[in-house]
C-alpha cells in the first residue's frame, strides 16, 4: 500500500488557513492534493486537518482518492512537529511496515504528478530505505566568519561549469512506515535523492510567496481540465440588477455589465456550452444573448428545471457538468440539481441556501464574472 500524506493544520501564524488560501483560482491544499490523486503508484491520498474549514474545502475537490483524517489537537500545535501527526496517523492507521509512506507538503504547490512517479521509481531503483525532493542550487554559499562553502572564490567558476549544491525543497518524503515508527524521523536508512526542477524551490510560508508561486504555476502547470461543459445563468437580478428601466418611448431596458460579458468568451474558450435562461419576454435580453454570442436563449419559461434538462440532452451533458446561477424561488430547482449551482449575494434566501457557491458580488455587478473566474479563470491551471 502506498499512502500519501499531506498534513495541514488551521492554526497558521503568518498567514491564517494558509492551506485553503486561493492559489491560482484553487485553495493551497488542493494542488499538492490534485498531484497526488493522479499518481498511479498513489492508493490513498490522506489529508491531516484539525479545522472544520479546510474539511468543507477539500470535500470539494470531487478527487477519488483523497480522504480526510482527523488529527488530534495535541499534534495541531505550533510547537508540534510534522513527525508527531505522521506518527499518529500511522499507529491509528494501522499501516503495515512495508506500507509506503509518501509525505507531502501542501506548501509545495509546484509539486506535479510526474515527480511524484519519478521519484518513487528513482527510490525503487536505488534500492533506498527513504528518499527525499531537493533542486539544484548554483549559489555560492559562506559562512558569517567569511569562509566559502562550496567554491573557490580565486577561481570563480562560470554557472555553466558549477555543479552547485542539492538543497531540499520540502515537497516530497517517501519512507516506508515501519522505519518511521523505529526512528520516529521521515528519512531513513540509505536515502535517496531526487532532483526537482530549479522552481519548485519556492515554498509558500509567507504572503508574497503567493505572488511568486502563482506566476510559477502560470509558466509551468497547464491548463485546467474542466468537468464542467456547461454554463446556463437567468437573466433579472443575475446579469442585470433587477431593475426595470423604461425609455420616453416605453420600451424596455435593461443594464447589463461588461465583465459578464468578458466571461462569456472566457467561457467560449475554455469550450463550454453557454445560455440565458428567463422567465421573461424581452428583446433587451435577445440582444444581449446575441452579443454574448450565447449558444441557448430560453424566454418565458415556467418551469427552468424542465428546460434545463432538455439543453442538457440536446447537448448530451450530465446535470453533474452544469454550472447554473440563478437568484430567486423558480431557480431552486436547477440550483440543487446542477453540478455546480449558484447564487448571487442579493439573491432570495432559499436560492442562497440551495447553492453550492453564493457570490460576492451581486447581480448586475459582476457576479457572473466572479463564478467563471473561479472555474475557468485565466489563473486556473492543473498539474501536469
Amino acid at each position: 500500500m502506498n499512502i500519501a500524506f499531506i498534513p495541514v493544520r488551521g492554526g497558521s501564524k503568518s498567514i491564517p488557513l494558509k492551506n485553503i488560501k486561493e492559489l491560482a483560482g484553487r485553495p493551497l491544499v488542493y494542488w499538492t492534493a490534485a498531484a497526488a490523486d493522479a499518481a498511479k503508484c498513489i492508493n490513498k491520498v490522506i489529508i491531516a486537518t484539525d479545522d472544520r474549514k479546510i474539511k468543507d474545502a477539500v470535500k470539494n475537490f470531487n478527487l477519488k482518492k483523497v480522504e480526510i483524517y482527523d488529527r488530534e489537537p495535541q499534534n495541531a500545535q505550533d510547537a508540534s512537529s510534522t513527525e508527531s501527526v505522521m506518527l499518529e496517523y500511522i499507529k491509528k492507521a494501522k499501516l503495515k511496515p512495508s506500507d509506503n509512506f509518501f509525505l507531502i507538503q501542501a506548501t509545495s504547490p509546484l509539486l506535479k504528478t510526474e515527480h511524484i512517479e519519478a521519484a518513487f521509481s528513482k527510490m525503487q531503483l536505488d534500492k533506498a530505505d527513504s528518499l527525499l525532493t531537493c533542486v539544484r542550487s548554483k549559489r555560492f554559499f559562506w559562512t558569517e566568519d567569511g569562509k566559502p562553502v562550496n567554491y573557490d572564490y580565486r577561481a570563480r567558476p562560470r554557472r555553466q561549469d558549477f555543479k552547485g549544491m542539492m538543497m531540499e525543497n520540502g515537497a516530497l518524503y517517501i519512507n516506508r512506515a515501519g522505519n518511521i515508527l523505529r526512528d520516529k524521523n521521515r528519512l531513513s536508512g540509505k536515502i535517496s535523492v531526487y532532483e526537482m526542477p530549479e522552481y519548485t524551490a519556492v515554498e509558500i510560508d509567507e504572503p508574497h510567496d503567493f505572488i511568486t508561486a502563482e506566476t510559477l504555476m502560470r509558466a509551468h502547470a497547464a491548463p485546467v481540465k474542466h468537468k464542467y461543459k456547461m454554463f446556463l445563468t437567468d437573466c433579472d437580478g443575475v446579469l442585470t440588477d433587477g431593475g426595470m428601466y423604461y425609455g420616453n418611448d416605453g420600451r424596455e431596458l435593461k443594464k447589463f455589465n461588461t465583465k459578464d460579458g468578458m466571461a462569456f468568451e472566457i467561457l467560449r474558450k475554455a469550450g463550454f456550452i453557454t445560455g440565458i435562461i428567463t422567465g421573461e419576454i424581452s428583446d433587451a435580453v435577445k440582444n444581449r444573448a446575441a452579443k454574448i454570442k450565447a449558444d441557448e436563449l430560453k424566454m418565458g419559461v415556467k418551469d427552468k428545471l424542465s428546460a434545463v434538462k432538455e439543453i442538457c440532452k440536446k447537448y448530451k451533458i450530465p446535470l453533474s457538468g452544469l454550472v447554473y446561477v440563478g437568484d430567486d424561488i423558480n431557480d431552486v430547482e436547477v440550483i440543487k440539481a446542477a453540478g455546480l449551482g449558484c447564487s448571487v449575494a442579493d439573491a432570495q434566501p432559499a436560492a442562497k441556501a440551495a447553492a453550492k457557491y453564493v457570490t460576492a458580488a451581486r447581480g448586475g455587478r459582476g457576479a457572473v464574472r466572479e463564478i467563471v473566474n473561479k472555474i475557468c479563470g485565466e489563473t486556473s491551471y492543473e498539474p501536469k
